[in-house]
């Protein structure tokens, strides 16, 4: 016989977690299922960790900035407190149970094991804590996604690298090649090589962070080729082997790319394979968990965070996980809006990103006009001189005079973003934010030349 409870959480990563944790909160019986660690990729192997990384990584291009701005400066990388921190503070060494007792103290029962349905509102997980359960009130799928691995031949034989080996890396390797030239793969790129790592990108399309304004990637990319970061665009990868200590990429033109640790970062995938979607009606082909607004999938399922399709951020995740507590709890609130949906990038420089590119908005067939600032061409940007690489560009609406889209990129790339988002989700008219007034000397200052640029630049037809 079933357990009865009110509510199963399949996946305790951040949606997860939190859902499971505010229902528990409120006094309902909850289950949350788990198969690795509570709490998810983000603070073991995501997020938390990798920005670690990036702030030693970004102290050490800070002080060799110093010359020619403030006196000398001598540095000698050192990977072993970056390595301590994340075992010590960001981890507990890959140990879960500060977040299980959190999660518990609240209430909630924690099930160790792979969840699966069996039908509306039950789950059967298999594994030390397993068990079976009847759902009265709904199940919550949060399993997020895994590391996409491209069919490259030779590739699945060779011992390569995900972000979690990165991470967990105790020194940095001697050389490096990255499969994939998005936003993990550029992050971990730069993080090393500033740790004195030789590194390669190789990524099949045409610019770097290829989801992004072009603009960000052809920055970027001059940016990572003076931290030592050769960048191969455009260069597909047609072959993997691994011989001895050292990895052998070879590219569609030919040419091979060699180093001592092979990174995948291709992006990731939602997997639903294994889940039961078959025994409520859905495919568990799909690439993603078909949700409505209000993150529905099926009567009494709901899907919260990468599972759904909107995005690979722990933002999203919680802000999916909101609404579908305030759902199974019978609360008023807003569906799910995505129109201002924000990302950064945390090389250095940051890339924030908000709503729409460029080339995005006219796939939907917008009149589009756009504004771009250069950083260093501002005040901020000139006083900062050394590391001042970056850039503003907004993405207007004509027919409605709103914007839908920007991108920041700059030492705080990913906080003058904010603004922005504000004014792409609010539908503020891009008129009002000609005559607000902008703090000087700021980076978000830069903002009022994007906007002067936008009026100068012609009307589409």
């Amino acid at each position: 016989m079933a357990e009865q409870v009110d509510v199963v959480v399949i996946g305790m990563g951040p949606g997860g977690e939190h859902v499971a944790g505010r229902l528990a909160e409120a006094g309902l019986s909850v289950v949350g299922v788990e198969a690795e660690l509570v709490g998810g990729e983000c603070p073991y192997w995501g997020c938390v960790p990798s920005k670690m990384m990036i702030r030693a990584g970004n102290l050490l291009a800070e002080a060799r900035r110093v010359p020619g701005m403030a006196g000398a400066a001598r540095v000698e990388p050192d990977w072993a407190p970056v390595a301590g921190r994340i075992r010590d503070e960001a981890t507990d060494d890959w140990n879960d149970q500060v977040a299980a007792d959190r999660f518990t103290g609240k209430g909630g029962r924690l099930a160790r094991g792979r969840g699966r349905l069996a039908g509306p509102g039950r789950v059967v997980v298999d594994g030390p804590g397993g068990g079976e359960f009847q759902a009265r009130l709904g199940v919550v799928v949060a399993t997020g996604t895994k590391p996409s691995v491209p069919p490259v031949p030779g590739l699945s034989e060779v011992p390569f690298w995900t972000n979690r080996d990165a991470i967990a890396a105790k020194e940095p390797p001697r050389s490096l090649t990255v499969l994939g030239g998005g936003a993990i793969g550029l992050e971990l790129a730069q993080v090393f090589a500033r740790f004195g790592t030789r590194v390669e990108v190789v990524e099949a399309m045409d610019g770097l962070l290829p989801s992004e304004e072009p603009e960000a990637g052809e920055l970027l990319a001059k940016v990572l080729r003076r931290d030592g970061v050769v960048a191969r665009t455009g260069a597909r990868a047609t072959g993997v082997r691994h011989h001895g200590d050292t990895f052998t990429v070879t590219l569609e033109s030919g040419n091979d790319v060699t180093a001592d640790r092979l990174l995948v970062a291709t992006g990731r995938r939602v997997d639903l394979t294994g889940l039961g979607l078959e025994t409520v009606g859905l495919d568990p082909r799909a690439r993603a968990l078909p949700v409505d607004a209000r993150l529905l999938a099926a009567p009494g399922l709901w899907g919260v965070g990468d599972v759904t399709g909107h995005g690979a951020f722990t933002h999203v995740a919680m802000y999916e996980a909101e609404i579908v507590v305030r759902a199974v709890l019978g609360e008023p609130g807003p569906a799910a809006d995505y129109r201002a949906l924000p990302r950064v990038t945390f090389t250095d420089p940051e890339v924030g990103a908000v709503g729409l590119t460029e080339r995005q908005a006219r796939e939907k067939g917008l009149r589009v006009r756009t504004g771009l600032a250069q950083v260093p061409s501002s005040a901020r940007g000139w006083i900062h001189k050394a590391g001042n690489e970056g850039l503003v560009k907004l993405v207007e609406d004509v027919d409605r005079g709103v914007l839908v889209g920007a991108t920041t990129i700059g030492p705080a790339g990913g906080e003058v973003m904010y603004g922005l988002a504000v004014a792409v989700q609010a539908g503020v008219p891009v008129e009002a934010l000609r005559h607000m007034v902008y703090a000087y000397p700021t980076f978000h200052r830069g903002v009022e030349d994007a906007l002067a640029d936008l009026r100068s630049g012609d009307t589409p037809e």
